[in-house]
């Protein structure tokens, strides 16, 4: 039987990709985005999608039908979704940090929390990261709301991972060097990064299936570079 994924973030970049790829080899995807037109066409009957703001209660609720009344279990969950400001510190608002965290922490966490009660022992939640919310790593000025919200899904999957120890699923977080997409470009006009999105996009669905035998509770570091 064809495994059941759910991927957010799927208008573009990484998402998009991800969607194509699992829908391209017959798995059954739920491509979950602000803007459901993009993934559309992408699939036949194993790949649905409808506009869902993970920020928004009545778009969760969403998401939970769908679940009771098509699959009945979710194998995989990637919380793909990313906002990113790249402003000076003294610039960035209240309004900045908190769609950064709506977006990076608490949409991840309140979907996560509806999809749960689908999961089994050998799910696997994936959590996206960035290397500019490991500690240690070099840091960017501009990304003081991003990386701190990118630090915080680090540490939520690390809890999640003991919480959820004994009943599954595992939870891992890949924290993603620099890859070529629409947000980084809007951000850093003119910066060509070492990755591509699909490329990436394969390296996190692979993980997916897998990593869950191997990880649980482990921040994995998808970057070339150094430090």
């Amino acid at each position: 039987m064809k495994k059941n994924i759910i991927i957010t973030g799927t208008s573009r970049g990484i998402g998009y990709e991800l969607v194509a790829l699992f829908a391209n080899k017959g798995y059954n995807v739920l491509a979950l985005s602000r803007n459901a037109a993009p993934v559309s066409g992408l699939g036949g009957d194993n790949c649905h999608c409808f506009s869902c703001d993970i920020t928004h209660e009545p778009d969760l609720d969403k998401v939970s039908v769908f679940l009771k009344e098509n699959w009945n279990h979710v194998d995989v969950l990637i919380n793909n979704s990313g906002f990113l400001v790249n402003k000076p510190f003294e610039k960035l608002s209240k309004q900045d940090f908190k769609d950064s965290f709506e977006v990076n922490v608490y949409g991840a966490a309140s979907l996560t929390q509806r999809v749960l009660p689908f999961m089994k022992k050998d799910g696997h939640v994936v959590n996206i990261s960035s290397m500019g919310g490991i500690q240690g790593s070099a840091k960017f000025p501009g990304l003081a709301a991003y990386s701190s919200s990118k630090g915080a899904i680090i540490t939520l999957t690390e809890v999640l991972a003991e919480e959820y120890k004994e009943t599954g699923p595992s939870f891992n977080v890949l924290a993603l060097g620099a890859v070529q997409t629409e947000m980084l470009e809007e951000a850093f006009p003119g910066y060509q990064a070492p990755l591509s999105a699909k490329e990436m996009a394969e390296y996190i669905m692979n993980f997916s299936l897998t990593g869950a035998k191997f990880y649980n509770g482990k921040i994995l570091e998808v970057s070339s570079s150094t430090p």
